[in-house]
C-alpha cells in the first residue's frame, strides 16, 4: 500500500471548513490503495478554536495523526499576531521533516487554506524527493478585494503583506507541484492568467462532497444551548456558515424578497424566522454583525437572528436537518464554491439558492434535482432579483412543499466517489518521482 502524508493545520476535534476534505477522505483512502499520516497542530493552538470531539468519530481511529504545537495564541495576540502560521509553521516543518526523514512517503498532500505550508512541498521535494500535491480551497494571489473595494479579512495593510508574500511564494510550488487539486474549476483559468506557463488543464476539479455517515450522527445529537426554537409554532428557515460583504448583493435581495412578502401575505410572514448561525470568522469578543443590519435596513430586522459565531460541526447539521427550510446565499465571486452546499443537500429539506450564475453550487445543486435556485450576475438588479425571490420562493411556499432530492444525481459529489478521484491524482503524483 501506497503512502501519504497530509499537512492539514486544521483537524478534528477543530471544525474548520479547510479540513472537511482531509476528513471526508479518511474513511475511504485504504480502500483506494492509499496509507494516510496526517500531520495537523494541536486544538490548543488554534485561536478561538471550536472544537467539536463527535468529528473524531467520523474516520478510522487508528489513522496515525501527528499533532505538533507551536506559540500559543497568547503569546502573539497583544502584538495584533492570530496568524495559525506564523506561530506553529516551525513545528509543523521541523515534524514533517523528521517523519520524511525517517519514513518512507510515496507523496504529499497539502490540503489548507493556511497557503505558507505550500512552501513545504518544493522544500521537501529537495531535501527529500518527494513529490507534492497542491489543495486550492481559495485562491492564493487573489484580487477579489482590491477589484471590488471589499475589506480583505484581518483589514488592508495585513491583507496587502499576505498578497505580497505569496506573490513571490506562488509560482515557486505552484511550478514544482506533481498534481494540483481545485474545489472551484475557475481557479485553474485564474493561476492560467497569472502564470502563463501554468496550464489550466493541469488542475483537477474536486469539489469535498459530504457523507450521509455525518447525519447518521447528527441524528442522535442535541446541541447543549440549541439557538433555533423549532417547536415555538413558527416557521424556521436556517442558514449556516460564513458571510461577508461579498454576499451584500445576494442578503440584500433575500430580505428584500422577504418585505415582499410580509406586504403581501402579512399573516403567512408573521410566522417566518430566518436564523443565520456562525457567520464571522473571529472568534470572540472579535466578531461583528454581518447579517442582522441588512435586514434591519430592509425593515424585516423583526423576523431574523443572527449568532455570528461558529459552532460545532454537529450542532450546525441539527439545525439543517430540523429547519422547517434552508436558504443557500452564495458570493458576489463567481469562482467561490460553497463546500457547506452538499450537507444543504444531504439534509433534505426544502431549499433556495440564491447564487452567482457562475458558481459550482448551482450545477451541483442542479444535477441533484434540489432547491428552487435563483441566480444572479454582476448586473443583476437588486430589486428585480428580489421579486424573483418573492415570486418563486416566498408566494408558492415553497418552503413549505417536500424536498427534490435525487440520488443519482447525487452520487458524483460522495465522499466515497472523490476520494477515489483524489487517490487517482495522488498515484499520478507519485509516479512523478521515478
Amino acid at each position: 500500500m501506497k503512502k501519504v502524508l497530509i499537512v492539514s493545520p486544521h483537524f478534528p476535534p477543530v471544525n474548520a471548513p479547510d479540513m472537511q476534505r482531509v476528513r471526508l477522505a479518511l474513511p475511504h483512502l485504504r480502500e483506494n490503495g492509499w496509507e494516510p499520516v496526517v500531520l495537523t497542530v494541536t486544538p490548543e493552538s488554534v485561536e478561538g478554536a471550536v472544537l467539536d470531539p463527535l468529528l473524531e468519530a467520523t474516520y478510522p481511529s487508528d489513522v496515525r495523526v501527528v499533532r505538533v504545537a507551536g506559540l500559543a495564541p497568547r503569546a502573539t495576540r497583544w502584538a495584533g499576531l492570530g496568524s495559525l502560521w506564523l506561530r506553529c509553521g516551525r513545528a509543523v516543518r521541523r515534524a514533517g521533516d523528521a517523519l520524511l526523514a525517517a519514513e518512507k512517503f510515496d507523496v504529499v498532500l497539502l490540503s489548507t487554506t493556511q497557503f505558507d505550508a505550500f512552501n513545504l512541498g518544493p522544500r521537501w521535494l529537495a531535501r527529500f524527493g518527494v513529490p507534492y500535491v497542491l489543495d486550492y480551497q481559495d485562491p492564493w494571489v487573489n484580487d477579489y478585494y482590491e477589484r471590488t473595494g471589499t475589506r480583505p479579512p484581518g483589514g488592508r495593510l495585513k491583507y496587502a503583506w499576505a498578497q505580497w508574500r505569496a506573490r513571490r511564494a506562488e509560482p515557486i510550488a505552484l511550478r514544482a507541484a506533481a498534481g494540483v487539486i481545485s474545489v472551484s474549476e475557475a481557479y485553474a483559468a485564474m493561476l492560467n492568467r497569472l502564470y502563463p506557463w501554468f496550464e489550466a488543464r493541469r488542475v483537477r476539479l474536486l469539489p469535498f462532497g459530504a457523507s450521509e455517515a455525518d447525519f447518521t450522527v447528527a441524528d442522535r445529537h442535541r446541541p447543549t444551548k440549541p439557538l433555533v426554537p423549532f417547536d415555538d409554532g413558527n416557521v424556521h428557515f436556517v442558514y449556516t456558515g460564513r458571510c461577508g460583504d461579498d454576499m451584500v448583493h445576494a442578503l440584500t435581495a433575500l430580505f428584500r424578497a422577504l418585505r415582499l412578502y410580509r406586504e403581501s401575505h402579512p399573516e403567512e410572514a408573521a410566522r417566518l424566522r430566518l436564523h443565520f448561525i456562525g457567520t464571522d470568522y473571529s472568534p470572540p469578543p472579535l466578531g461583528r454583525d454581518r447579517v442582522l443590519p441588512l435586514a434591519v435596513a430592509e425593515r424585516v430586522g423583526d423576523l431574523v437572528s443572527e449568532h455570528r459565531y461558529r459552532v460545532p460541526y454537529f450542532d450546525a447539521l441539527h439545525y439543517l436537518r430540523r429547519a422547517h427550510a434552508l436558504l443557500a446565499v452564495g458570493s458576489d465571486d463567481p469562482t467561490y464554491a460553497a463546500s457547506k452546499i452538499f450537507p444543504y443537500l444531504l439534509a433534505r429539506r426544502p431549499l433556495l439558492l440564491l447564487y452567482h450564475e457562475s458558481s459550482l453550487v448551482l450545477k451541483c445543486a442542479t444535477e441533484a434535482g434540489a432547491g428552487v435556485r435563483v441566480a444572479f450576475g454582476a448586473q443583476s438588479n437588486p430589486d428585480q432579483l428580489a421579486e424573483e425571490v418573492w415570486r418563486r420562493w416566498f408566494v408558492p411556499a415553497a418552503h413549505r412543499q417536500s424536498a427534490n432530492f435525487d440520488p443519482q444525481g447525487f452520487a458524483p459529489y460522495s465522499a466515497r466517489e472523490l476520494t477515489r478521484e483524489l487517490a487517482g491524482v495522488l498515484a499520478a503524483a507519485a509516479m512523478a518521482r521515478r
